[in-house]
């Protein structure tokens, strides 16, 4: 027999499964990772003055932003060779951004820039190819700092949060400016000089680009290859976690699978760019004004970063000149991933939560 629903009973049906939505955890806009779409801004500064002397009269700085701009403003910032837009990765932006997660936007107004030099914002294969002045990364916190302060009118930051490149920068932040942020949250990064094993494969992979005959000093025609591979090694040595790999790749068929699904990806990464991008590391060392920070700090590194190695005593005795610091290390295991660890942010967001929650009352 064919039952011909009436408008009455299709209304209790969708109530009884609306009921049993929220009963298995949440209607969607409850879920983890749930949070109002970025929107695309650029900021233009005029007279941009690089650390070398050189003027641009106009620097494009794009960035996104997501959240009510009333909210607690907080700069997330990437690693190299990354973009703002590599900060909403679901390892990331989904255990933070959403309803009831450390960094709520309905709380907080994100801003997720790019760097210079990458993404959106000015860089070298916009057209000055290897006369693009020679930045680094006092140049690139300069920008996010005029993009913050010019492009969105804010005064004073709630938390400066970056990766990699991004946690240098954010050590940047709390040495250049210390009154202007409440906390800053370095990771995946040490407040020292670029040095040992880090520096010696950033050589590496910028050596393979000056070196290579079709690079013909920034002027080529079809993009040099020999940093695509460096590139693979560099990430090998540099980043994915020792007992990670030994866990995806037991044996040497699938070490060889491995290796080259990682080699058949294509990018389309500008060698000018990278080269920029790898170089602007060279003279960071933020050390002699670690004293100066004023801000809340929370230091968060994985025990199997290749880069910025736990077994070193450089990060613990860094910590003792900053008066409010705290230092959270994320254990080593098959799931971590060496450097690349702190873009999983479930590592580590409860820790993020506990600290915020401590914070003095936002100005």
């Amino acid at each position: 027999m064919i039952r011909i629903w009436s408008g009455a009973m299709r209304r209790k049906v969708l109530f009884a499964v609306i009921c049993g939505l929220l009963f298995l955890g949440g209607t969607p806009a409850a879920r983890a990772g749930d949070y109002a779409q970025p929107q695309e801004h650029d900021a233009v500064l005029k007279n941009f003055i690089f650390h070398s002397g050189e003027v641009f009269p106009e620097l494009r700085v794009h960035y996104r932003t997501i959240g009510d701009p009333k909210g607690q403003p907080v700069l997330v910032l990437h690693g190299t060779a990354g973009t703002g837009q590599s900060m909403l990765a679901p390892w990331f932006a989904a255990e933070l951004f959403g309803p009831g997660q450390p960094l709520d936007a309905r709380k907080y107004y994100i801003i997720l820039p790019d760097a210079v030099g990458v993404g959106k914002t000015t860089k070298p294969s916009d057209g000055l190819r290897a006369k693009f002045p020679a930045y680094n990364y006092d140049d690139m916190v300069l920008a996010q700092y005029r993009m913050v302060v010019e492009g969105l009118g804010l005064k004073h930051l709630r938390l400066v949060l970056g990766h990699s490149m991004g946690g240098m920068q954010a050590w940047l932040w709390g040495v250049t400016y210390p009154e202007f942020m409440d906390a800053i949250v370095p990771m995946a990064s040490q407040p020292t000089a670029m040095s040992s094993r880090n520096w010696m494969m950033r050589r590496m992979i910028t050596d393979a680009v000056r070196n290579d005959p079709a690079w013909k000093n920034g002027d080529y025609t079809e993009q040099p290859q020999h940093f695509r591979l460096v590139n693979v090694y560099f990430n090998l040595a540099t980043s994915g976690g020792s007992l990670a790999y030994q866990a995806k790749a037991p044996t040497r068929a699938k070490a060889d699978a491995l290796l080259e699904g990682m080699l058949a990806k294509r990018t389309k990464m500008d060698a000018n760019d990278f080269l920029y991008q790898w170089s602007s590391s060279a003279d960071y060392d933020p050390s002699a004004k670690l004293d100066q920070i004023k801000a809340r700090v929370l230091v968060i590194n994985a025990a199997d970063d290749e880069r910025n190695p736990a077994e070193s005593s450089l990060m613990r005795e860094s910590l003792r000149r900053i008066p409010h610091a705290a230092y959270y290390l994320i254990p080593a295991s098959a799931e971590t991933y060496g450097h690349g660890t702190t873009m999983h942010a479930k590592f580590w967001k409860k820790r993020l939560a506990a600290f915020l929650d401590e914070l003095p009352r936002p100005r």
